[in-house]
């Protein structure tokens, strides 16, 4: 049996392609891989802000596109770059379990968030990442930040920046994780939702696929997901609108923090829920940061995207 695994032709993609195929290589030695990448509208316009070339979708359409189109048999992504809507006729068959959800601090060991000296140059491509850092350091000077892995890390050492902040995931995937200075804790950071979490994605009527796929998610992984991808449809945003959040195990329960930031980083809204279900733990959050005054937020900054 052959599976055809599209993903992007970054180094990280293709590590997450074979972190997938490893994990279905033990479930079914027979299967053959072939992997194909795919260089999507995100990865080539590196010189422009996410927000401004069209969110999430940039680094999945191309992909989705080959998917329906039956040229591939699955696709692998980062599930915080996939749209909580999917393109009709796909489903998300299958979620890896979580690597750690935490943002971090690159730069030289020691480093911390505190002891950044003033004015200091701290490179993200995340809006998210910049409306929590000038919350909290109006003083600093967040920098735009694309490109993959290594050449974040290349433009740090070249001096362009005097720190980053970035994924955890994909830094321990890569196996970059000398290159962390501090891990941010959500107090200081909140996550996107559904950070560190590989998803593979397949046609909905491949059933005999999906039966081998289902058989690889992780449980838990799939319920933290659900949670905090429910409260990013409830809210109605995407990877251009700062909203942060992350679902963790309290006993039986699913304990949700959540926030929503100004741009500016003068405005942050956070809440805190327990509950049992995890969609209804999500739409309760989005309630709450929008009673909170979070929809003023999002309208305003999709009237900018406009």
């Amino acid at each position: 049996m052959e599976i055809r695994i599209a993903s992007r032709r970054s180094p990280l993609a293709r590590r997450q392609a074979e972190l997938f195929a490893a994990a279905l290589s033990e479930t079914r030695p027979d299967v053959f891989v072939r992997y194909v990448t795919v260089e999507t509208e995100g990865d080539i316009r590196q010189d422009e802000a996410l927000a401004r070339i069209g969110g999430k979708g940039v680094f999945t359409q191309e992909i989705e596109a080959m998917l329906r189109r039956g040229e591939v048999d699955v696709a692998v992504h980062s599930l915080k770059d996939l749209p909580t809507a999917l393109a009709p006729g796909l489903v998300l068959a299958s979620l890896l379990r979580r690597e750690d959800p935490r943002d971090v601090l690159v730069g030289p060991q020691g480093l911390t968030f505190g002891a950044l000296p003033y004015g200091a140059r701290v490179g993200t491509s995340s809006p998210r990442r910049r409306a929590q850092l000038l919350h909290q350091r109006p003083d600093l000077q967040v920098l735009e930040l694309r490109g993959n892995v290594g050449t974040r890390l290349r433009k740090l050492a070249e001096g362009q920046y005097d720190a980053l902040v970035m994924a955890a995931a994909g830094l321990l995937r890569d196996d970059r994780e000398a290159s962390i200075a501090q891990y941010l804790q959500p107090e200081q950071m909140l996550g996107a939702p559904a950070q560190g979490i590989i998803a593979v994605e397949a046609a909905a009527d491949r059933k005999d696929l999906l039966s081998l796929l289902r058989r690889l998610s992780h449980p838990p992984t799939e319920r933290r997901a659900l949670c905090e991808r429910t409260l990013l449809m409830e809210l109605g945003s995407g990877c251009s609108v700062p909203v942060g959040a992350l679902a963790t195990a309290h006993g039986r329960d699913l304990r949700l923090t959540a926030g929503v930031f100004a741009p500016d980083g003068s405005t942050a809204i956070r809440v805190t829920l327990e509950g049992g279900h995890a969609a209804d733990l999500g739409r309760a959050a989005a309630k709450e940061l929008l009673l909170g005054g979070a929809g003023r937020i999002l309208q305003e900054v999709a009237g900018d995207a406009r």
